[in-house]
């Protein structure tokens, strides 16, 4: 019998589908804002969401965190169909969100931020203790850069701040993490702290959803990139293959033009028919 070497690392679980959003539209007024988009979430992966202004990507998010609830389609969890009519159903599943606002007490200090309407108690009274404890032990374990939980938010720098907000949405342990542009107005250093914080995520098994237009940010921390346009699914890329011009032209529509089109329809050489 052959023996396996104590020192080889035991392989990586394949990723889960935690979650499959199918045929989603949505309507509003006479606007059109999604036209029968797919998108599944796997843990352990980070799947991005590009598309320029006005393709869907908010709405998505929205349908997805509960804001706005999908007039058409279908959304399962494992094997089981469930339904988000509202934010407290879509945190009920595990569906956490960042939006681009972060929604920050500026006045109030990190330990606050983190816990507030969440607070611990202990015989009727808050236990600061066990929420200051808990708060450096989440902030390590996602190797953030924060010099002290007591100090208030509004002397953070944006990539703490970020990193705080992002803390915050994993009290509860959700499976899924929807991040809304988070380097957004973000200087390198800060940026490269909240792709960090990402990959801390991947590795924790979440599964993230990644809203942004910053192709180099995209690239460097997605699994997977899902284009949508004007409200439609426009491709579906494995990061490690595609280029950025293939995203780009997904994203502009430069893959579907009327020479593009008149190409597919054209019969190939030597098969017309008599």
């Amino acid at each position: 019998m052959v023996q396996a070497d104590s020192n080889t690392a035991a392989p990586a679980a394949a990723p889960q589908r935690i979650l499959r959003m199918t045929g989603i539209s949505k309507r509003f007024g006479a606007v059109q804002a999604l036209t029968e988009v797919e998108l599944e979430i796997y843990s352990g992966q980070v799947v991005a969401i590009v598309g320029d202004n006005g393709a869907g990507k908010s709405t998505l998010v929205k349908v997805l965190a509960g804001v706005h609830p999908a007039d058409e389609g279908a959304i399962e969890m494992g094997d089981a169909r469930v339904s988000i009519t509202s934010p407290t159903d879509a945190r009920a599943l595990g569906i956490a969100t960042v939006y681009q606002d972060l929604a920050l007490c500026d006045n109030l200090d990190v330990v606050a931020n983190l816990w507030l309407g969440h607070e611990l108690t202990f015989r009727g009274r808050l236990d600061e203790v066990a929420m200051e404890k808990q708060s450096w032990k989440l902030l390590r374990e996602l190797s953030a850069k924060i010099p002290s939980v007591r100090i208030a938010v509004a002397s953070l720098s944006g990539g703490q701040r970020q990193t705080v907000a992002i803390a915050r949405s994993l009290i509860g342990e959700p499976r899924i993490v929807i991040l809304d542009e988070p380097t957004a107005a973000l200087g390198v250093a800060q940026t490269a702290e909240v792709l960090n914080l990402i990959e801390r995520l991947r590795e924790r098994n979440y599964g993230v959803v990644l809203i942004s237009h910053n192709m180099a940010d995209v690239m460097a921390v997605a699994d997977r990139i899902v284009v949508l346009r004007l409200g439609r699914n426009n491709g579906e890329f494995l990061a490690s293959e595609a280029t950025s011009e293939d995203i780009v032209a997904a994203i502009t529509g430069a893959t579907d033009n009327a020479v593009t089109r008149r190409a597919a329809t054209r019969p190939v050489p030597g098969t017309e028919e008599p």
